[in-house]
């Protein structure tokens, strides 16, 4: 059996991720792909216990490197039980962040050192990278604009944090898609919802494209 993609989309606070995904599921089972959405951290039941302990706003004495590490955790947990079971069964999985968020987050914004956590998460997800990242990139000053405005959206711990952080999040998100140009993809996320979701759509197709030519390459096609 074929294994199916690992799709990942990324961004700092405010890119509209919520949205961007529900388009994008859409849009591939518009094309023909069974598509199953998970997030991190969370995704299945350990993480998800995980993930309160990390987003919790009373956990403001948590240890930068303990941050990580429980984020790693999450993932290995999220990764065996969930990601690797669906690929494996052929369908493609959709996932709210992976592993570039812990190297921009904690890695960059928090100085650890994106190469310490790399190492961390290598370990964790056994060198297993997202086919594709779809990477919203927004101004920190206008995503925090956009948080404070959607009265909906509960703010976690990191929403908190000074905006000299998200600046330096988004400095690592930058410097993660110049290290990975073969699957990140920049989709200026400043603009319209539909300028946005239309620039996933052409990235997404292209995807779809380059791997088809793959495939009937392969076969001799």
């Amino acid at each position: 059996m074929t294994k199916g993609y690992f799709l990942s989309v990324e961004g700092n606070e405010g890119a509209g991720k919520s949205t961007a995904l529900s388009m994008a599921a859409e849009h591939l089972t518009g094309r023909g792909i069974e598509v199953v959405m998970s997030r991190e951290p969370g995704g299945i039941a350990i993480a998800e216990q995980i993930r309160s302990i990390i987003l919790d706003k009373d956990n403001t004495a948590m240890d930068a490197r303990t941050e990580a590490l429980l984020y790693a955790a999450s993932r290995r947990q999220h990764f065996v039980e969930k990601i690797v079971p669906t690929l494996e069964s052929g369908r493609t999985i959709l996932c709210d962040r992976f592993i570039d968020s812990s190297l921009a987050y904690q890695g960059y914004a928090r100085g650890i050192g994106i190469e310490e956590i790399l190492a961390i998460n290598q370990f964790a997800i056994e060198d297993t990278f997202p086919d594709l990242t779809l990477f919203l990139d927004v101004d920190p000053e206008l995503g925090l604009a956009r948080i404070n405005a959607n009265k909906n959206r509960e703010i976690n711990r990191l929403d908190l944090e000074a905006l000299g952080f998200h600046q330096r999040v988004r400095e690592g998100y930058l410097k993660i898609a110049a290290r990975f140009p073969e699957r990140i993809v920049r989709i200026d996320a400043n603009r319209s919802v539909e300028e946005v979701l239309e620039s996933m759509k052409q990235a997404l197709d292209a995807f779809l494209a380059r791997k088809s030519r793959v495939a009937k390459h392969s076969f001799g096609g």
